[in-house]
Order: C-alpha cells, then structure tokens, then sequence
C-alpha cells in the first residue's frame, strides 16, 4: 500500500484507506486527526497545510494531491 495511504489509516484508525474516501465520512474526523495530517504533511513532506486547505481537500486523494502540488512549489 502507498505510504501516505498507510499513514492516513493510522490517523483515522483504519485498516485501509483509499483515495475516493471522504474526510467527514471517517469517525476520527476531528481537529485531533486534522492536527495529525498537518503535522504529518510537516514533518514528512516538508510542506505547510492549513486546515482549512484540508476541509477544501474533501478526500484522502485530494490531500494527497494538496500535498503534491505544495511540495512542487
């Protein structure tokens, strides 16, 4: 599995998660597990998120994506 992937089911308590899912679908959608992504998107992508950025994002793959093109700056 991608390692963001992973990363992201570890936040969200999950054994898997995949790109099309919704944030608001998970039950650790919290500003705890939105705090986790900010860090995560820091500490290991180099890259600062907002969470508004975050709510934007919408999906897992849209984080991704948000990720990715913050880090192509």
């Amino acid at each position: 599995m991608d390692k963001f992937l992973e990363q992201l089911a570890e936040i969200f308590e999950e054994d898997y998660v995949h790109p099309d899912d919704k944030l608001v679908d998970f039950d650790a959608w919290d500003s705890l597990a939105q705090l986790s992504i900010i860090a995560l998107a820091d500490e290991e992508y180099g890259v600062t998120v907002s969470a508004m950025e975050l709510r934007e994002a919408e999906t897992i793959g849209g984080v991704k994506e948000l990720i990715e093109r913050k880090k192509g700056k």
